[in-house]
């Protein structure tokens, strides 16, 4: 037996060894393909055949653009559902009088648009699914689960042809794409391309990101050159981004990143390449003279390994493990949009592997879903608190850390509060399915009738506004995100201490806050959409509360069509606020200096950006010692 099994050891570490030869030696060639816009719905990981029909029709015909009203007609319209699928759909048929406020707030009628074509697959695979279910009570599992990694390391080797991976259920915050290639052929010039779904009426796919390698400069510059930029059907290219930036004064950083890294720019040390190739390239001194050295990471016939990983605020490349660049996200192309990842160009691509890709866990391999679940609520009985969490469909590990860390608070357990995510629909339908699953295993997702842009997110304040009112009683409404830790004993307290219930925002306020005017920035405001110089006083969206009285206004105004719509949810609740103020409410600014907007602090209240991991290690921080703790060095 033990030398059976020492055989089939030395067997499969020798083919390893003649892989490893094999991908080496017959890399991937690309050449330079246009964008077309259908996928392979068999196969994640494909070569792009420009001859080749489509494997999967788009179900959109793009000649015709879908009337708004039909859609929204769809959205709405009476479906065959079970009592346990309507739980995700409390807020639901309140919100249909979004499309006629949506002027408001940009990208709003696309993403009615997108999510009436989202819902309709969504239901067209439901009653499919009960169909082949034929009375059981087993759901499809496996076949339906977003792919956590995905990897090509190797094919034959073809001319003229792009290759592409299909990311099928987009990219969340840690998700990377490593590609290990050669710049070769004349110029070496090569791309990538981070490309969304195809939006209903546009006849191309977007480009979340455009990532341009130019060896040889292009009209602008002779010297190498990295160019970034986005491209959308609707607004074409946006403004490019170039590394090295003719413009150093505005290298802006993004995740506290530089755009551009101060040094890459033409490459005039020839021995980086011989000292990378022995792997002696920590070893390189970056000064020469007494100034720093530059270097262009990608070069002519020499191999490299670069990562796209997606941050908070946006998109870092690393090349041979040093930071090259950053990208910032651009509105509505954010990372759960990307598709499929696109390489073209003057490249023998090695391999690429995609990592920490959003997914649900397998509920056959939780043992504690019963404890997950969301309590059931006694009806006619009034909460103390109620809590929206702001989610993205793919988020999917956020909201398992969520609940199994502070939604396990006796107080949510016991039914005192009670706690949902508020979570758009998703462009990709397997994402969409995953989701539906989620909201039927747990019972505590609240499915929005949109998709779900950032620019959007105010709907979801109204949202929540109304579950915490009509769905359910409670005397305070609580907002927060999924990259939030909440101490929920110390908002309970903190509410009590008060003793104040009409008219309270408690949280994180600022009362001296302007408008962004920077039309590059992320939270950019035009003086149409807010032409005084301040804001009214308003509390940071990592988590704030208002009395009930104030949640319910909010929802009589947007039934009223008299709400102001903003695109920033928490100052928009601080002018709705204000104006409720003027018609005679007397209103309670209640400032909390322990919520902390980024990051966390010992003694907390709301920890923000918090990842999966952080979360679980905070509440085992909680439960071993009984106090707010930080986790870290």
């Amino acid at each position: 037996m033990k030398k059976w099994y020492g055989g089939v050891l030395s067997t499969s570490f020798l083919m390893l060894l003649v892989l490893g030869y094999y991908v080496i030696t017959n890399p991937i060639k690309e050449g330079y393909v246009p964008i077309p816009s259908y996928f392979n719905a068999t196969n994640p990981l494909e070569w792009i055949n420009p001859g080749a029909p489509p494997a999967l029709q788009n179900p959109v015909n793009n000649s015709k653009l879908i009337s708004t009203g039909a859609l929204v007609s769809d959205l709405f319209s009476q479906r065959n559902l079970s009592s346990e699928e309507l739980n995700s759909l409390h807020t639901w048929n309140s919100l249909k009088h979004l499309i006629s406020h949506a002027q408001g707030l940009p990208n709003a009628v696309e993403a009615i648009k997108e999510a009436g074509v989202a819902w309709s697959n969504l239901m067209a695979s439901t009653e499919e699914e009960k169909l082949h279910m034929n009375g059981s009570s087993q759901r499809r599992g496996k076949d339906k689960q977003c792919p956590h990694f995905l990897s090509k390391i190797n094919a034959t080797e073809l001319d003229d042809r792009g290759f592409k991976l299909r990311v099928p259920c987009g990219l969340t915050q840690g998700s990377s794409i490593t590609i290990i290639g050669i710049p070769n052929g004349l110029l070496g010039n090569f791309r990538i391309d981070l490309t969304g779904e195809q939006i209903p009426g546009e006849t191309e796919a977007p480009i979340i990101l455009h990532y341009n390698v130019r060896l040889h400069g292009d009209k602008i510059t002779d010297d190498p050159v990295i160019v970034q930029n986005t491209w959308t059907a609707m607004h074409d290219w946006g403004e490019e981004e170039r590394c090295p930036s003719p413009n150093t004064e505005k290298n802006k950083k993004v995740d506290a990143l530089e755009q551009c890294s101060e040094m890459i720019g033409k490459d005039n040390n020839r021995s980086i390449k011989a000292n990378r190739r022995a792997n002696e390239s920590s070893r390189i001194s970056m000064f020469q003279d007494g100034e720093q050295k530059k270097y262009f990471p990608f070069r002519q016939n020499d191999l490299f390994v670069a990562t796209l990983r997606v941050g908070l605020e946006g998109i870092q490349m690393t090349v041979d493990g040093k930071h090259v660049t950053s990208f910032g996200f651009r509105e509505t192309l954010e990372p759960w949009v990307v598709s499929e990842a696109r390489i073209s160009g003057d490249i023998n691509l090695i391999s690429v592997v995609a990592s920490g890709l959003p997914t649900s866990e397998d509920l056959e391999h939780i043992i504690d879903l019963e404890t997950l679940k969301a309590t059931k609520l006694p009806p006619r009985k009034q909460l103390k608190l109620f809590i929206g969490v702001f989610s993205t469909a793919n988020n999917f590990k956020r909201r398992m850390a969520v609940r199994r860390s502070w939604m396990q608070y006796a107080a949510v357990r016991s039914g005192q509060v009670a706690v949902r995510f508020f979570v758009g629909l998703h462009k990709n339908q397997m994402v969409n399915e995953e989701l539906w699953n989620e909201a039927r295993t747990y019972e505590d997702i609240q499915l929005m009738p949109f998709v779900d842009y950032y620019s959007l997110i105010t709907w979801k304040t109204i949202a929540i506004c109304i579950f915490g009112t009509e769905a359910v009683s409670a005397k305070f409404i609580m907002k927060t995100d999924d990259d939030a830790f909440v101490r929920v004993d110390e908002i309970l307290a903190s509410l009590d201490r008060i003793n104040v219930n009409r008219g309270l925002l408690y949280g994180l306020i600022n009362s001296d806050s302007h408008p962004h005017r920077n039309t590059e920035s992320k939270w950019y405001i035009s003086p149409e959409e807010w032409p005084e110089d301040t804001y009214p006083p308003w509390a940071h969206g990592p988590g704030y509360v208002v009395s009930s009285d104030i949640a319910k206004m909010v929802y009589k105004k947007h039934k009223r069509g008299d709400l102001k719509i903003f695109k920033l949810e928490d100052v928009a609740m601080g002018i709705w606020i204000s104006d409720m103020k003027k018609s005679g409410l007397e209103v309670r600014y209640e400032k909390e200096e322990r919520i902390f907007n980024e990051g966390c602090k010992d003694g907390y209240v709301i920890a923000h950006y918090q990842g999966p991991r952080e979360m679980l290690c905070l509440w085992q921080k909680i439960q071993e010692n009984k106090r707010a703790n930080c986790c870290g060095d």
